[in-house]
């Protein structure tokens, strides 16, 4: 279910948020879904437990997660949650990456292809 690379120089902490963002973005984990426990997760893909929880506090701060205490972590209803200081920060480093795209010769054309695969990728995941 969690995909973790541990030779990845990317932190397994991290790996596990941007996995379980992206599910809960294509809608994989829905609304007041409810996620694995540390122990259970931990045990699953065998790292400790004190990554997973600060992969979950992290998710929490983000308002991806909630938590109920003595129950666990649940997925928040995030299109209601997203901040528009998030979509800010998003938006400020979406406009970075595609100013470098362009200044490395990546024509604007290709670019605009690459937000419409996102975007019908985006339904067709919604769709399931």
């Amino acid at each position: 279910m969690f995909d973790v690379d541990v030779r990845s120089r990317v932190p397994i902490y991290e790996q596990l948020v941007d996995n379980i963002k992206k599910m809960i973005i294509q809608n994989v984990l829905e609304k007041d879904e409810k996620l694995p426990s540390v122990r259970k997760m931990a045990q699953e893909i065998t790292i400790n437990p004190n990554t997973i929880q600060k992969a979950y506090r992290e998710l929490e701060s983000e308002g991806y997660i909630y938590s109920v205490p003595g129950k666990g972590s649940f997925v928040s209803d995030t299109k209601n949650t997203v901040s528009n200081q998030k979509i800010e920060v998003l938006t400020e480093e979406l406009e970075g990456i595609v100013k470098e795209l362009i200044y490395l010769g990546v024509p604007v054309k290709k670019i605009k292809t690459l937000v419409d695969e996102a975007e019908a990728e985006m339904r067709e995941d919604g769709d399931r």
